[in-house]
């Protein structure tokens, strides 16, 4: 079993930054792959980046390549995304999320547990 809670959300200007964490708990945060994804108001969740058990593989969305920056320490079991220049299409509400599998991180159906979310607001 793993539980994540998100944390680091706010508002902010357009050009400015934010840094989401993501706490888990579980003996075996290490092993899973783990994906920030976001949901903007009236539309789908989206894939947003994805890190792999090692830390040694990362893979953005086209539209925050460049901007965004996903890491995690896993002696203090938590994911980590560094936003910078964000703009108003960022807003929406960040997730994290776990995955035991290795195929198809840009998906949500791959992912096993969730958090509850973190809203994200930047403003023009």
């Amino acid at each position: 079993q793993v539980q994540l809670v998100e944390s680091g959300g706010g508002s902010v200007q357009a050009g400015g930054s934010l840094r989401l964490s993501c706490a888990a708990s579980g003996r075996t945060f290490s092993r899973w792959a783990m994906g920030w994804f976001r949901q903007a108001p009236g539309k789908e969740r989206e894939f947003v980046a994805v890190v792999t058990w090692t830390g040694g593989s990362t893979s953005y969305t086209d539209s925050v390549k460049g901007r965004f920056i996903i890491s995690r320490d896993n002696a203090k079991k938590t994911l980590y995304l560094q936003m910078n220049s964000l703009k108003p299409e960022d807003t929406g509400v960040y997730f994290c999320a776990a995955a035991m599998g290795t195929l198809r991180l840009d998906s949500q159906l791959t992912y096993n547990y969730w958090g509850q979310g973190t809203q994200v607001t930047v403003s023009a």
